[in-house]
Parts: C-alpha cells; structure tokens; sequence
C-alpha cells in the first residue's frame, strides 16, 4: 500500500512538472501581452539570415518601446520557406492579435490569411514586400522599382552604355523579388539599346546559391560586363563569384542592400556600389503604422523608408553612414 502510495506521489509530480514546463514553453509575446494589457503586434519578416532583418528588427523593436505595444518578431531559417512563413503567420492569427506586419516571401499565398485577419477585424501592414491585395492597410518599404532603375542608371554609366550583362534576383514570388527585377531591366531596356540582359537566375537569397548561379553565368557568357546581385545575399554571392572566378576589375558588380560582407567588398573593390535601403525605419515605420491602426487613426497607404546609392566615395558620409547596417 505504502508502494502504490509512493508511486502516486511520484507520477503526481512528473505530472505538475510537465504541466509547469508546457505553461512555460507555450508563453509568447501574445501571452505577454494579454496579462499585460499591452496591444500584441506579431511581425513576421521574411527570414533572419541577413543581416537587413535585423535592422529592421531593431527598428521594429524602437517602435514597440515608443508606443508601448508588446511585439515577437520571427521569419523562417531562410527566404525560400514560403509553406514555414504561412504557418507563422497562421500561428499569429491564433493568437487574436491587435494588428499584424508581413514581409510576405509569396504575395499571392499569403492572400487567404489575410482575408482570415480581414474577417477578425485585425489590421495588416505589409512591410519591405507589399501583397498582391487590398487588405494590408498600409505598407512600409522602399520603391523598389525605383530603386532597381537607379542602379541600372549607374551600372549602364559604370560598364560605358554597352555590353552584356545578367541578373542574380533572390525570388520572383515576392514584391520585392518581382520589383527589383522589373525596375533594373525595364530601365536598361528603355534606356539604353547597347546593353543586353543575357540571363536572368534566382538564388533564393542563398549567397551560396548565388555564387553557383554567377559562375555558370560567366561561363556561358565569356564577354559579360556586369551584374547586378537583387539583395544582400544575391549581391554577395555575385561579388564572391566574381572574386573567385579572378574576375575583379573586368566585371562591373553592382549589389542592393548594405550589410557588413556587402559594404567591405565595396571598399576592397569587388563591388562598385549598391542602393542601400533604411532597414531601421522600414521596422520602426511598420510597427508605428501598426498602432495607428489599432486606435483607428488615418494610415498612409504606401510609406516610402527611401533609398541611397553608395561607392566607395560616399560609404562614409553622413547620410549614408547611418543606413549601413554592419
């Protein structure tokens, strides 16, 4: 009797402890904020391999103590995730929060979730990569089209207004994917005849991949000029192509983006120079947005945070020194 007594006991208490541990490792932001009274406000980014997410989680995070509002910001281990983002954001909306901000990785796969928070009246602000609908509230990012046709402006004067040249984009599922593309290679065709894009390839941001890609670029196109890396990843697997393939000097790299791999290769000239973006104020403007909505204020459709060309003669100026997220 006494043994089966002992033996309660001790399954008793296995049994608290599991129940402790489970209250333990299901507490989130939203949880927090509930017992807090603080509006929850997930941001799910498109991923944390570069170093641009977590600038924007940065300016995020300043946002949230500003306004006292509890945020969590996640994103899947690499941009190519787009099934693992949906399931976050799934996760999010399960936890009724005030607003949400989505840095969608598929603008076109995210939509029925949205309606999902439409229909719960939770308030959605895109942010960095806008969504292919109506129901983001307001999107906080860079003009990316007009971005990418800047640097197609400086890779045209850099490489002379003549020859080949090709493109490593990270996706064209995404906004931003889709954008930077389109803007750089409708301003080259528009602009200037001489110059031909002979390839275009996608390295899912992976500045592995990237290089794989770059390589097999230059060996099927022995007379190429330039190119152009679409982000921070795409941008350094191009530069570490080049380098590799001992082509410094000869082919014109010019990236988008600007953490610390991206803004050494442009003081060491592997990469001529790059538009930068305000990673900091894309978080901070998403989650300020985000409140905004939640009291019901007016929220500008399309927030442009801006963008900047740097080389080598300006990467230490004070306009741009602040945007260099090293």
């Amino acid at each position: 009797m006494k043994k089966k007594h002992t033996k309660m006991i001790f399954w008793s208490g296995i049994m608290a402890a599991v129940m402790m541990l489970s209250a333990c490792s299901s507490g989130s932001g939203g949880d927090k904020a509930a017992s807090s009274g603080k509006p929850y406000i997930p941001v799910i980014s498109k991923g944390f391999q570069h170093q641009f997410w977590q600038a924007v989680k940065s300016g995020a995070e300043k946002a949230a103590k500003e306004f006292d509002v509890e945020i969590t910001f996640e994103g899947p281990e690499t941009e190519t995730q787009v099934d693992k983002q949906i399931e976050m954001l799934q996760t999010a909306l399960d936890k009724k929060p005030s607003a949400i901000a989505l840095a969608a990785l598929d603008s076109k796969a995210a939509v029925p979730l949205l309606e999902k928070a439409k229909a719960g009246n939770i308030p959605v602000i895109g942010f960095d990569s806008g969504v292919d609908s109506d129901i983001p509230v307001a999107t906080a990012a860079t003009n990316n089209k007009a971005a990418a046709a800047l640097a197609a402006d400086k890779m045209a004067e850099l490489i002379g207004g003549s020859g080949e040249i090709a493109l490593v984009v990270h996706d064209q599922t995404s906004r931003t994917g889709a954008d930077r593309r389109d803007g750089f290679k409708e301003e080259i065709e528009n602009k200037y005849p001489n110059i031909k894009i002979v390839d275009i390839q996608y390295g899912g941001g992976d500045q592995l991949k990237s290089t794989d890609l770059a390589k097999a670029i230059m060996q099927a196109h022995p007379n190429l000029k330039g190119f152009f890396g679409a982000n921070e990843g795409s941008a350094i697997g191009v530069a570490n192509a080049v380098s590799e393939m001992k082509k410094t000097g000869q082919i014109v790299v010019v990236g988008f983006d600007s953490g610390k791999q991206q803004t050494d290769a442009i003081r060491n000239g592997t990469m001529a120079g790059a538009v930068t973006q305000d990673p900091i104020g894309i978080g901070y403007q998403a989650v300020k947005a985000a409140v905004m909505a939640i009291k019901g204020e007016k929220v500008e459709k399309d927030i442009d945070t801006g963008f900047h060309w740097y080389d080598k003669s300006n990467i230490d100026s004070d306009e741009i020194k602040p945007l260099l997220y090293e």
